[in-house]
């Protein structure tokens, strides 16, 4: 006799006011099953999880057709009451981000407590106890401190980790995760995914594992079902999908990401993997060699010696100030032409020396030589003149756009205070044209930021770095946020604006598989130290480090 499933979502579609993002999608989920549901960001995977737990916005969304079935009740004729009974005791959800999701003003522990006195009749005292056991359960650090700590006092791992154990604790018959690790590092990635495994193993519960990347997704699930503009366009069994995908889409999910063992001159992008437009052309190891020849005989454009950076921390009036070294004697070379790749775990240093380059935040000693000239002796009003020359593009565009600014205006600011064009209308030419190049239009112009989608966002980030005609431009994590094929188009762009341009690129990123693509030297950075410094391949293929072979293993590579 066929299994009994656990959830059933039957010809579910939910349109926001006239417009309809999910289509008929049907789908079950069996007991003790992890389901992975791969799609990019408007596919509809987070908006029909939000439908199973009733979390639609209710004035602005509805279910036009479909049921979901939990436990033989149809949750789409479920009240908020009915539902206080269900979400958290048995269907839980950890969502994409734990700082927004996690209240500032309370402990990590009371946030937890709230949970088991919502739905369990147990004392204080056993309340207690239960929360540091499932502190324990999802392998917190010191769970007693995380017990007593704010939110903003943990790490982002940590954070996620706390929101699992909230999810947990009344023992769910289903988890669903929603983009659970999509900003962590490589590292705690692979640790957050080992631990839901463990944990659906332990609990026996059901795991809903919705990500944008199916190589993450294939390591964890039992079974896919991949999304793409609001329909399922494939499911079945986990080694069927990634090795023998049937739909474009899925197809260019896998072949969108970055390769380990060959370098492609291009990588292909979904548009590419469904119009047949594929280039399967690789940077041989003889065409690398020979550019490097070129690239490494000539005097090198930026040279960082024995870099510091330290930071005094005092934790009450009477203990002694400790010092924090964010940047500990960092030393390397990087030339015109060349992606330095710069990669580590999240406070390992990078954007603090990043930072230290751009002269943010300036380094306690050592030396930054850019073209002969020592950064670290430059008074204040020779600095805004380096501003020209070296530019960054931020990891959230959205962050770094002013909101009530259109793009066209906040592209062309920085050209007028560095007197580039010789008028408004000049600019506004100059501007149209860097749009046309990050593969944007002139009716963007007058739009915007929150018009415009992430990746084209990115592009408008962009476009703001290269409209000063930088020589060097700084990447920090500046694809970490973007869905895969989306990364794929931005990878490209930059690949192609350097061959165009001529720019020289330090690329942050804790993605070691998109660092290795890039790059042409990588420098690994663990603890404000360099561990490794060698060209990208020979690291990858060979590290000598323990933290650097951590890192590479930390890679998903699907199956």
């Amino acid at each position: 006799m066929p299994k009994q499933a656990l959830l059933e979502v039957n010809n579910l579609s939910i349109a926001f006011g006239e417009n309809e993002v999910v289509h008929h999608i049907s789908f079950q989920l069996e007991p003790n099953e992890i389901l992975g549901i791969v799609g990019e960001s408007g596919s509809g995977k987070s908006v029909s999880s939000l439908a199973i737990l009733g979390l639609l916005p209710k004035k602005v969304s509805r279910i036009v057709t479909g049921n979901i079935t939990f436990n033989g009740n149809d949750l789409t004729k479920l009240g908020s009451k009915a539902f206080q009974s269900i979400r958290g005791n048995d269907i839980a959800m950890i969502f994409q981000e734990p700082m927004s999701s996690l209240n500032p003003s309370m402990t990590c522990g009371a946030q937890v407590e709230e949970v088991l006195k919502q739905h369990t009749h147990k004392s204080q005292k056993e309340i207690k106890a239960e929360t540091l056991s499932l502190f324990e359960k999802v392998k917190l650090p010191l769970p007693e401190r995380v017990y007593k700590a704010y939110p903003h006092e943990i790490s982002g791992g940590q954070k996620q980790r706390v929101m699992i154990a909230m999810a947990i604790a009344c023992k769910p018959k289903i988890l669903i995760a929603d983009e659970p690790t999509t900003a962590l590092d490589v590292t705690v990635q692979k640790d957050i995914i080992l631990l839901l495994k463990q944990l659906q193993h332990d609990e026996g519960m059901s795991i809903i594992f919705i990500s944008h990347d199916l190589a993450l997704v294939s390591e964890l699930a039992d079974r896919i079902l991949v999304m793409y503009n609001g329909e399922i366009v494939e499911q079945g069994k986990t080694t069927k999908i990634f090795h023998e995908p049937e739909h474009s889409y899925t197809q260019a999910l896998i072949s969108s990401r970055p390769k380990l063992e060959v370098r492609l001159k291009r990588l292909p992008t979904i548009k590419d993997v469904i119009n047949k437009t594929t280039d399967s052309s690789i940077i041989s190891p003889e065409d690398r060699e020979k550019f490097h020849k070129s690239l490494y005989t000539k005097p090198p454009l930026l040279e960082v010696i024995d870099l510091e950076k330290h930071y005094i921390s005092r934790s009450g009036w009477f203990t002694k100030p400790e010092v924090f070294k964010a940047v500990n004697g960092v030393s390397f070379k990087l030339y015109d032409g060349e992606t330095l790749g710069l990669v580590g775990e999240s406070g390992c240093g990078k954007s603090t020396l990043a930072n230290a380059i751009l002269q943010l935040d300036r380094a306690n000693s050592g030396k930054i030589i850019y073209k002969g000239v020592d950064l670290q002796k430059l008074p204040k009003h020779e600095i805004r003149n380096l501003r020209k020359d070296i530019q960054i593009i931020f990891q959230d565009p959205y962050a770094s756009l002013n909101p009530r600014i259109p793009i066209g205006k906040a592209i062309m600011e920085p050209m007028k205070v560095h007197n580039i064009g010789v008028s408004d209308d000049d600019r506004k030419q100059m501007v149209l044209d860097i749009l046309e190049k990050v593969g944007l239009n002139a009716t963007f112009f007058n739009r915007y930021p929150h018009e415009f989608s992430g990746g084209q966002r990115q592009r408008i980030g962009i476009a703001r770095a290269i409209s000063l005609q930088p020589k060097l431009i700084i990447c920090d994590e500046s694809v970490s946020a973007l869905d895969i094929s989306v990364q794929a188009q931005v990878l490209n762009l930059l690949n192609d604006l350097k061959e165009n341009f001529g720019f020289t690129y330090i690329f942050i990123s804790h993605d070691l598989a998109v660092v290795k693509y890039m790059s042409d030297q990588l420098i690994v950075m663990n603890k404000g130290e360099i561990e490794e410094l060698n060209d990208a391949d020979v690291i990858y293929n060979n590290p000598k480090k323990d933290y650097t072979k951590k890192l590479i293993h930390a890679i998903p590579k699907g199956l």
